[in-house]
C-alpha cells in the first residue's frame, strides 16, 4: 500500500480521483482496499482542514439554522427565552446572548456551545 502525503493541489486532486473509485465499488471491511480507503479519507480530510477550514457559525446563524431545520419560529425562541422582545433583539443582532441563554439553547435545542459562545 503505497500512499504519499498530500502536499499540493495536484496531490489532492489525485487522491480525490483515487478515492472516488471506492465510492463506485465499496470495499469490503477488513480488506486492504478498505484500509486504503480509510487512509486516503484521513489524508484528504487533514488536507481540507488545513487549507479550507470551516468556521463554526455565529450564535444567531446557528439559532436560525436550528429554527429552520426543526420548523421553529420566533415565538418558539421567545417561549424558550421567556420574552418576545428578547428573542427579537437576539435574532436582529441588537443584543447578544447571556451565558444562561446560551446554556439553555445548548441544553434544549442542542445547538453547539462553540457557536453560541463565539465572539
Amino acid at each position: 500500500m503505497e500512499i504519499r502525503p498530500i502536499r499540493t493541489e495536484a496531490d489532492y486532486d489525485a487522491a480525490l480521483r483515487e478515492i472516488a473509485e471506492y465510492f463506485e465499488n465499496e470495499p469490503a471491511p477488513g480488506t486492504p482496499e478498505a484500509d486504503r480507503f480509510d487512509v486516503l479519507a484521513a489524508l484528504i480530510g487533514a488536507y481540507e482542514d488545513r487549507h479550507w477550514p470551516i468556521e463554526a457559525p455565529d450564535a444567531v446563524s446557528a439559532i436560525r439554522e436550528v429554527m429552520a431545520l426543526k420548523g421553529y419560529g420566533q415565538s418558539d425562541l421567545a417561549a424558550l427565552l421567556g420574552s418576545r422582545s428578547r428573542a427579537s433583539e437576539i435574532l436582529s443582532r441588537k443584543r447578544g446572548l447571556t451565558l444562561e441563554q446560551a446554556r439553555l439553547l445548548h441544553r434544549e435545542w442542542h445547538i453547539p456551545s462553540d457557536s453560541l459562545l463565539a465572539e
